[in-house]
């Protein structure tokens, strides 16, 4: 893959545009969300930094399909405080509001003495084989992802490490919570109970509860799909950095016949 290549170039006036390494497995012309989520984040994250705290919930909802075009992104506090803040943010095409977030941003603090939960980790990521593709789709956005898939995979549940290949923007390195978002909306589509050729399982939105920083470039998924009969699905995973469980995620998935 060419070194310069990279999910969005910069444009004069604080806009974006989309490059094809963006592009989903629905169209070509359309986004993956994953990218777009990670590129909300940033946004967030840059939302009038405040020392000492940490993002820790982010619910973005999609409000139609974010098309490989020109971009424009934006945020404010909603809810200022010393210790809580609400954020906003929202991303538009062509004047057309495609998705927005919104995030709990919150004072770190010392709970060493009460912390603990499930710790079981993910095997090492290099530990398991790279995968090419997801379900035949080998362009776009999977493409420029590194898949690595754990052992015993199964129709509606995957483990799976990923990673970028390369970065969000030109000389800029993506913070770890820009990494994990560029790789959790995945969880769906490594998850699948059907084949992207014959069934759309698009997600109208994403969550992803936090309960402690991520760190380093590999994401990992435990993940899960349950698909009911009529119409509706739910997407959870686990999410994980190298050192163990970070958080949660779920999706709700709108299911129809392609």
């Amino acid at each position: 893959m060419d070194e310069r290549a990279v999910f969005y170039e910069r444009l004069g006036g604080g806009g974006f545009r989309a490059t094809g390494h963006t592009a989903g497995p629905w169209s070509d012309a359309a986004q993956h969300f994953g990218p777009v989520s990670a590129l909300l984040v940033r946004e967030l994250e840059r939302c009038e930094p405040a020392p000492g705290t940490a993002i820790r919930r982010v619910t973005v909802d999609v409000l139609g399909p974010v098309p490989v075009a020109e971009l424009a992104v934006r945020a404010e506090v909603l809810r200022p405080g010393r210790s809580v803040q609400l954020l906003s943010a929202e991303l538009s095409a062509g004047g057309r509001v495609c998705a927005t977030a919104r995030a709990w941003r919150m004072v770190r603090g010392d709970s060493t003495p009460v912390a603990g939960g499930p710790r079981e980790a993910l095997d090492d990521p290099l530990s398991w084989p790279e995968a090419s593709d997801i379900d035949g789709w080998d362009r776009g956005y999977a493409a420029a992802m590194e898949w690595r898939v754990g052992p015993g995979a199964e129709l509606g549940r995957a483990r799976v490490w990923a990673r970028q290949r390369i970065p969000l923007l030109a000389d800029e390195e993506p913070s770890p919570l820009q990494r994990l978002f560029a790789v959790v909306d995945s969880s769906s589509g490594v998850s699948r109970r059907a084949r992207m050729s014959e069934w759309s399982f698009a997600n109208t939105d994403l969550t992803v509860h936090l309960h402690r920083e991520p760190s380093g470039e590999w994401v990992g998924l435990d993940a899960e799909t349950t698909l009911g009969p009529d119409g509706g699905g739910l997407a959870t995973s686990t999410v994980h950095d190298r050192t163990g469980p970070i958080g949660r995620s779920a999706q709700t998935l709108l299911v129809t016949p392609r």
